[in-house]
């Protein structure tokens, strides 16, 4: 029989939260999200599945106790999303950043554990890695992360590690970057930009080339998240998994989404001192796990042409709500 958890989601009102909670709920599983939902109310975030009757929304900051634990409420599993995504967003302000990064960080996780959560899944990163030349970058490597962002991520980790405790099963996934189309869409990450220049500018712009960026579409990241909630404990507990797909070059994801993209697009080479190149090998979450990709890049480009020639991302050059930073600023978030 599967597992049938309470799940409580902080961050759930993101992207990958906007695919993740509809899986969730549709698998039989009941959900709390937490959110301060900056990018669209849980009706839009969620659409049909907003109401849902084993779906609980609760608007608020991670970094207010109360909320926390009111969200916590009645659960037993935490997949933890909340975060100030990616390096440009968390540099716009580093010690907001770090507040909802890192400080409020454990004392989720204690509410958690304290509420009678079993299971705490974390979506960290594979930033955590740093620059690892010419090898396959597996879990046992040593982590040097680059940035604040990728080492808060990293320290948040360890403040997980510390905290687990018997019946408290922690699981580390450290994501490649996710791609797609979502109802809470975002177009500031490389495959879904290159995708919405190329539809509408017909242009995209690569900075370098050769450098390998991994990525993952979005519902292979989230069934993920729907797979490590049906392993067993022992399987799974302390486990770090990281979960991406193939490991494109900045030019080969270009040719890509030329391809798919209806018509000619023009492709401007600019040079950058970013030549960070990143090869992240799943093979454990394959190994030990039996989660494997279904969902190729390909897939996620046209499912992202699809929604852009039916409509469904209205302004998308320039709508605050496709993109975090633009966001951030036009809402002054402190």
């Amino acid at each position: 029989m599967p597992k049938r958890w309470t799940v409580m989601v902080p961050g759930g009102g993101g992207y990958v939260g906007s695919a993740l909670i509809p899986a969730l709920l549709d698998a039989g599983h009941a959900v709390s999200v937490l959110d301060l939902f900056l990018y669209g109310e849980d009706h839009e975030v969620f659409g049909d599945h907003a109401r849902h009757p084993a779906l609980r929304v609760v608007k608020g900051d991670v970094r207010d106790p109360g909320k926390v634990a009111e969200a916590m409420t009645g659960c037993d599993a935490v997949i933890h999303l909340a975060c100030i995504s990616n390096d440009p967003s968390f540099e716009l302000d580093p010690s907001l950043g770090k507040s909802i990064n890192f400080d409020s960080f454990r004392p989720l996780v204690v509410t958690a554990r304290d509420s009678g959560v079993r299971r705490f899944v974390y979506a960290s990163s594979s930033s955590v890695y740093g620059i690892k030349e010419g090898v396959s970058v597996t879990e046992d490597l040593s982590l040097e992360p680059l940035t604040d962002y990728s080492k808060f991520k990293a320290m948040c980790e360890d403040v997980l590690a510390e905290e687990r405790a018997p019946g408290f099963t922690t699981v580390v996934v450290r994501p490649a970057t996710v791609c797609g189309y979502a109802t809470r869409q975002r177009l500031d990450v490389v495959v879904n930009i290159l995708t919405n220049h190329a539809v509408n500018n017909g242009k995209i712009k690569i900075f370098g080339g050769p450098q390998k960026r991994p990525n993952i579409h979005i519902k292979d990241m989230v069934r993920a998240y729907l797979h490590i909630l049906q392993m067993d404990d022992a399987l799974v507990d302390g486990g770090v998994y990281n979960v991406g797909y193939e490991n494109h070059s900045l030019d080969q994801l270009g040719e890509i989404v030329c391809k798919i993209v209806h018509g000619r697009t023009e492709v401007e080479h600019v040079p950058t001192y970013d030549l960070r190149s990143y090869h992240v090998s799943s093979e454990r979450i394959k190994r030990d796990l039996g989660f494997e990709p279904q969902h190729s890049i390909e897939e996620a480009v046209r499912d992202l042409v699809d929604a852009f020639d039916a409509g469904l991302l209205p302004d998308s050059l320039h709508a605050s709500k496709y993109f975090n930073i633009k966001r951030m600023q036009e809402v002054e978030l402190t």
